[in-house]
């Protein structure tokens, strides 16, 4: 009986990890999706993978964004800013939080994101992360992180001190 108890928790402990694992890759699958359709301009993809209530901070502290205005910002700049955008070296991880305030599932998108700009303005290279929160399927929440003023100076933007 206690060799049966024990296999049985065994099974369970290993059925348990197999589930989050799984989850974990369908989450990815659905980030990988979300990149796939900034890169292809697929306002639809992309507008069908945030959730209702969706919510976006970054790069800067004070930046947020709904889904609405998401999707409003990266249509005008697809249309009127970017030539293109490639997630070079893109890389994904995913996790499952159990509790606390950050409670839920995960994925972390890091990549070197190439973005050419139109009119002959050039092309950045910069290092962007972004840590999407899921559920039910749907993005409802990302942190965007990159410098913007390394973007800023390779297209010629030059900074100079107040003081």
């Amino acid at each position: 009986m206690k060799n049966l108890v024990k296999h049985l928790l065994i099974l369970f402990l290993v059925s348990g990890c197999a589930v989050g694992l799984e989850k974990v890759k369908v989450n990815i699958d659905l980030v990988e999706k979300y990149v796939k359709a900034v890169e292809d301009e697929d306002y639809v993809t992309m507008e069908s993978l945030l959730a209702e209530n969706y919510k976006g901070f970054g790069p800067s502290h004070s930046d947020s964004t709904t889904r609405e205005t998401a999707l409003a910002a990266w249509k005008e700049n697809i249309e009127n800013l970017y030539e293109s955008i490639s997630y070079e070296r893109s890389r994904n991880a995913g996790v499952i939080i159990k509790d606390g305030p950050n409670k839920g599932e995960w994925v972390s998108n890091w990549a070197e994101l190439v973005i050419t700009y139109k009119n002959d303005r050039g092309t950045v290279t910069i290092w962007a992360n972004t840590i999407y929160q899921i559920q039910n399927g749907k993005i409802v929440k990302s942190y965007t992180f990159y410098n913007e003023a390394d973007a800023m100076r390779q297209l010629g933007y030059v900074f100079i001190n107040p003081i």
